[in-house]
């Protein structure tokens, strides 16, 4: 058994520092946005964040499904209903179909884990419904890969079809012990531009990291970008930064070419 510590506080989307674009997404009237990271990279403080910001700033009703509910979010502006799978209901996909019959504006899936549950939660985000899931992957191309992997190869291009249209973005997370000895998150998030959703319709994954790397300006960054940013303002030592980074000798390049070295 693994236990962790889940703080009792929910942080606001500021005291995380986290990127405003994370509250662009919270303020979308409806499509899929998808946290993902391994576990203990604070997938769950960063979504309660987002949740806790449509709370105090939206009139909306919130439904979460969770195994276990880790946050419990009192009722501001919005409405908030929590439901526990193994208490409330039995599956991720069941107390999805369930809770769209109670006419949620916003739903919190804890974790997609099987096709049932990613369809429902696709088909929510198409009818109306702002919906939040969680992942297990590393960055936001294998998010993508591992949406696309869970469906047969001969529903490939209905699939791809689906998932771009219903997509908003992808936050991958990660946490880095920083020099003050506490920890900070990197992240590599995708926004998915009119640019991104024609490349994964066609199954172009690897354009649409190339977008992701130039395309700050929509609020797009790559994991290496955001450790680099991290090293560059002192918090990260560069030898910590390449240590997590999915693509190790890049980032030591990129270093070295800023350290002139």
């Amino acid at each position: 058994m693994v236990l962790r510590l889940i703080p009792k506080t929910i942080l606001s989307l500021d005291d995380l520092q986290l990127p405003p674009v994370l509250r662009e997404l919270a303020s979308r009237p409806k499509g899929l946005v998808l946290v993902t990271g391994p576990t203990g990279s604070g997938k769950s403080t960063t979504l309660a964040a987002m949740i806790d910001w449509i709370n105090r700033n939206q009139a909306r009703h919130i439904l979460t499904i969770e195994d276990p509910v880790e946050f419990v979010h009192g009722s501001q502006r919005s409405l908030v209903r929590h439901r526990e799978v193994g208490q409330h209901t039995l599956k991720f996909h069941n107390a999805l179909r369930a809770a769209l019959r109670e006419d949620p504006d916003v739903i919190l899936v804890g974790e997609i884990r099987d096709r049932e549950t990613l369809s429902t939660a696709m088909e929510a985000s198409q009818t109306g419904h702002l919906v939040f899931g969680t992942l297990h992957t590393t960055s936001a191309v294998k998010t993508v890969e591992r949406v696309l992997g869970m469906y047969d190869p001969d529903e490939q291009d209905s699939v791809r079809r689906g998932f771009s249209e219903a997509l908003l973005g992808v936050i991958a997370q990660g946490l880095i012990r920083t020099t003050d000895g506490q920890r900070a998150a990197y992240h590599d998030i995708l926004i998915n531009s009119d640019a991104c959703r024609d490349y994964i319709q066609r199954g172009d994954l690897d354009e649409v990291e190339e977008i992701m790397s130039r395309s700050g300006f929509e609020g797009m960054i790559t994991l290496n970008q955001s450790l680099q940013t991290l090293v560059e303002a002192g918090r990260v030592e560069a030898d910590q930064a390449v240590a997590v980074s999915l693509k190790p000798n890049e980032l030591a390049q990129t270093l070295r070419g800023r350290n002139g070295t």
